[in-house]
């Protein structure tokens, strides 16, 4: 194995890419690239900024600033013991770490487990945010069930067992099996990098927190329901449409129907559309921003 392409090698190089920033306290990390009006992206589970590699340098070439954050207990911030890891904590460090990296207002794309969270930060900052761009992810945490691959983590005892097992031979399988249509263009130690930066100094334990932590209110549900109804700026939904468990049968068209979408922008990918279709995503979001400067006058 030639070592540039050690997954070692491939983390430092993530993380020489992106800095290190302060909130509330907390050490954390983002990728942050380019200058113009800011793209803030939130991952969800078991990723990171990791994920969006491809989409931010290509937001930034596009004239935006590309902003990918890590949230607490993932990627490369800080994961305390005694942190909130719920939903709505998430959605207030978003708000947070947005100020803390002067942004003053935001384009939102959010995807996964940053969908719910991206929603309560919108519904509480509105004033915050020029658009969401809504990749696979779900809107109605009080009907949602969690994939199948995820349901053992909640539990305790099985969770930390499943994720003992959750190792670079079983990843490899379940990202091409539930992650992309086509992994050849990825090299396999880039999708084995997403296992060792989710184990990083605490081997997950927080993660778990997170995983058994989900938010399930009807008050959070309504919430959600308030970043996209009846907003001044303009809302879009890409999917990968080939997703096995986030379908785009039941949560792209759930989401379609609660923000009075006329369309679902369909992409021929899986879960982690990011790492196949970026390009196209970003073609989504620059259309988008024009868009939100029509609606909301710069």
């Amino acid at each position: 194995m030639s070592e540039k392409n050690s997954v070692e090698t491939i983390i430092e190089k993530h993380e020489a890419s992106g800095k290190y920033f302060n909130v509330n306290g907390i050490n954390c990390f983002a990728l942050d690239q380019g200058s113009g009006e800011a793209v803030l992206c939130l991952h969800g589970v078991p990723t990171s900024s990791f994920l969006y590699r491809k989409i931010v340098p290509a937001i930034a070439e596009k004239g935006f600033r590309g902003v990918a954050i890590d949230f607490p207990g993932l990627g490369f911030s800080d994961r305390p013991e005694d942190f909130d890891y719920s939903f709505s904590s998430f959605a207030k460090f978003g708000a947070e770490a947005a100020k803390s990296l002067g942004l003053d207002k935001y384009h939102l794309l959010i995807h996964d487990v940053g969908g719910p969270v991206g929603f309560a930060l919108a519904a509480e900052n509105p004033d915050k945010v020029l658009s969401i761009t809504i990749l696979n992810t779900w809107i109605d945490g009080v009907n949602f069930k969690k994939p199948w691959p995820m349901r053992p983590f909640e539990k305790p005892v099985l969770g930390e067992i499943e994720l003992a097992s959750l190792i670079h031979p079983t990843w490899q399988i379940m990202f091409n099996k539930m992650g992309v249509n086509d992994s050849s263009g990825i090299p396999k130690n880039e999708i084995n990098a997403y296992i060792d930066i989710l184990k990083r100094n605490d081997g997950g334990d927080a993660f778990l927190k997170l995983m058994r932590n989900f938010d399930d209110s009807t008050e959070f549900r309504s919430l959600c329901y308030k970043a996209v109804q009846d907003v001044p700026y303009p809302v879009q939904a890409i999917w990968g449409a080939d997703d096995p468990f986030l379908t785009l049968e039941r949560y792209g068209q759930e989401i379609k129907k609660v923000a009075g979408l006329a369309k679902i922008h369909e992409l021929s990918s899986r879960h982690f559309l990011q790492e196949e279709k970026p390009m196209e995503i970003v073609e989504k979001i620059e259309e988008i921003i024009q868009v939100s400067k029509q609606m909301l006058p710069r």
